[in-house]
């Protein structure tokens, strides 16, 4: 077949290379840079954007042929063989490092002052020791600490269990001039969602 490539909307293309592109789906206006497809800038129109992945993997290999001249189809296939390759790599990048922004967050709430006290609470809370055994260890917490200077704000939930039984502790805490404080701080038995107030030293019903 005579090679078409780079003749523009109207020329033919090949049979052959007519199929899903990774590399366009994958990297998108990355990908429409490399390849004269600048159709793929549309991935910064709102709304436009959730839909075009899937145009340019579809009709990606097809733009790319009439849009830019190539030596011959196999360099054309070699190509974006590469493009996929980059795409994938650059898609496991992106998991890795979000993984790594996950265990980053949780590693910075599970080693706060608000976390360690609310696990120190419960552990000190006779009721919550007759509900749960001891030791009681917690689980991983979710939520959000905000601080700004000496003051700050922390808003948590995490698991904890014991030998006994498991339960969700709910904690609010402050921090003012760099003291932390427990605000509240409640333990929900898992079994029967009885709740109690494990914020001081006496332990009563949650309102």
């Amino acid at each position: 077949m005579e090679n078409t490539s780079g003749g523009g909307s109207a020329a033919a293309v090949p049979a052959e290379i007519k199929r899903w592109n990774w590399g366009a789906f994958l990297l998108s206006w990355i990908w429409g840079i490399g390849n004269n497809t600048f159709i793929a800038f549309l991935m910064f129109v709102p709304l436009v954007n959730m839909a075009m992945p899937f145009v340019l993997g579809a009709k990606g290999s097809t733009w790319a042929w009439q849009n830019k001249r190539w030596e011959s189809v196999e360099a054309f296939k070699a190509t974006q063989r590469k493009w996929a390759l980059g795409g994938v790599l650059g898609l496991g990048l992106f998991a890795i490092m979000m993984a790594g922004l996950f265990a980053a967050i949780i590693a910075m709430l599970k080693n706060s002052e608000a976390y360690e006290m609310a696990v120190r609470a419960v552990n000190s809370n006779p009721t919550a020791v007759q509900m749960l055994g001891q030791p009681i260890t917690g689980g991983f917490p979710n939520g959000n600490i905000r601080v700004s200077g000496p003051d700050g704000e922390a808003s948590l939930v995490f698991d904890v269990e014991g030998p006994q039984g498991k339960g969700t502790v709910y904690v609010k805490a402050t921090e003012a001039l760099g003291q932390w404080k427990l605000d509240q701080a409640v333990l929900e038995n898992a079994r029967d969602h009885q709740r109690i107030d494990i914020t001081g030293a006496d332990d009563h019903p949650a309102k």
